[in-house]
């Protein structure tokens, strides 16, 4: 009966969200509200979500309180860290609630917990109560399910409603959304991005392992370093340290915590197995995460090697982004490999056949390899000496949902196999 009014009822409509809403208040209830016996830190965004939250739960950690973290990539109670098996951004109420009662039970101080557009539209983080809410950024995606860019940022800013007029907001003043973000009432508002920001950057530099910058801070400047790939990392540095100080963490503390970050699973993160070119497993999966991406890899490269992607798109997710990610990858890279991604119940040949639609064949070198583990061989037997390739969308993902089910995956053991037999 569920089964049939899922596919009955429009995932919009106010019968199945006031389903959603009131299942989250059963689930809090039951656990006896426990968010309220805690300090909570919620973090949305487009991109930069899990590893804001990451950056956030190390500074907290570092600076010695106890703190736990829900994001898409791991389930965190100080310093124990297992994988969230659902990849769901926000985890069901029944999880999550569960979730904050083991923090409360561990005398955990924080609870830092990532925010995604479908969870707060649907309640799913209601009854959390955060003190402090942080925004990375805006942009296209999830249009399939918030139908405008528009409808999207308002559902976003359902996180500040949270706030019920109190705590403090943390923006990105050179995001779109900020205007609309900045009215929503709250106790303060501390913004980064801009140079008229709380927070702002100069002398931004990068390697193929680590980032730096002068870190502006209302009246003086101190120099900030992560140990992170990709310039965009700074930005969530930014947004991580005005949600630390919002909560009485001192500046110093701070930036001496970032320099210990290391990059999250499947991040950015960096596979060596003594090849001369340079191979990273990143979760990109919007147009702007490709296009950071890589932006990163041209930095690594410096004009001396080819930019080499793996790009994909998953079903079942918003159709409209698929050509667009493929433009972007032969706009930007010298070689692209087109593979498949989960599918969700869709039929992943059409979903790759629309993606590579998008790829000018005439602007890079572009292949189209259905089966992901032989489009990653032939990458990595093409590569070059002082090349840089980024294998995107799947990320620290443990399991590959095909048409016929789930099956053991991670991309990152299956680079290093592949690697260690060149």
């Amino acid at each position: 009966m569920i089964t049939l009014l899922r596919h009955t009822i429009e995932k919009r409509n106010p019968i199945r969200i006031f389903w959603h809403k009131s299942k989250s208040f059963i689930a809090a209830f039951i656990h006896g509200f426990p968010a309220r016996n805690i300090t909570v830190i919620g973090i949305s965004g487009t991109d930069g979500k899990t590893t804001t939250v990451g950056m956030i739960t190390h500074i907290l950690l570092h600076a010695g309180r106890r703190v736990g973290a829900a994001s898409t990539a791991f389930l965190q109670i100080n310093d124990s860290i297992e994988e969230n098996t659902t990849h769901l951004t926000s985890i069901s109420p029944w999880t999550l609630q569960k979730f904050i009662t083991r923090l409360v039970r561990k005398d955990c101080e924080f609870a830092v917990i990532e925010m995604s557009s479908h969870g707060l539209v649907q309640g799913r983080v209601d009854y959390t109560f955060p003190q402090v809410a942080g925004m990375t950024n805006t942009a296209l995606e999830h249009l399939d399910y918030h139908g405008s860019m528009e409808q999207y940022r308002k559902d976003k800013g359902i996180m500040f409603e949270k706030l019920r007029g109190a705590g403090i907001k943390v923006l990105n003043e050179n995001d779109s959304s900020f205007d609309m973000y900045k009215k929503i009432s709250s106790e303060g508002t501390l913004t980064y991005g801009k140079k008229s920001s709380n927070l702002s950057l100069s002398d931004i530099k990068a390697t193929d392992k680590t980032c730096s910058a002068i870190l502006h801070i209302d009246s003086h400047t101190e120099s900030i370093h992560i140990s992170v790939p990709g310039t965009y990392n700074l930005d969530n540095a930014l947004c991580a340290i005005g949600c630390a100080l919002s909560v009485g963490i001192p500046l110093a503390e701070c930036l001496q915590a970032l320099k210990t970050f290391t990059p999250l699973p499947g991040r950015m993160e960096r596979i060596d197995e003594g090849q001369d070119f340079s191979v990273f497993v990143d979760f990109a999966v919007s147009p702007q995460s490709y296009e950071k991406a890589l932006e990163a890899l041209q930095n690594v490269v410096d004009g001396k090697g080819r930019v080499m992607v793996l790009c994909s798109s998953c079903g079942n997710r918003m159709e409209e982004k698929r050509p667009i990610i493929g433009k972007i990858c032969s706009t930007m890279a010298d070689v692209v490999v087109a593979t498949e991604d989960e599918t969700y119940g869709e039929d992943p040949h059409s979903v790759l056949d629309e993606l590579w639609a998008g790829i000018d064949q005439s602007k890079t070198d572009a292949h189209k390899i259905f089966d992901r583990t032989e489009a990653i061989r032939f990458l990595f037997q093409n590569a070059k000496k002082g090349d840089a390739i980024v294998l995107c969308g799947m990320g620290p993902f443990s399991t590959f949902t095909k048409l016929d089910g789930r099956i053991p995956w991670d991309e990152r053991q299956i680079a290093r196999k592949l690697l260690r037999e060149l």
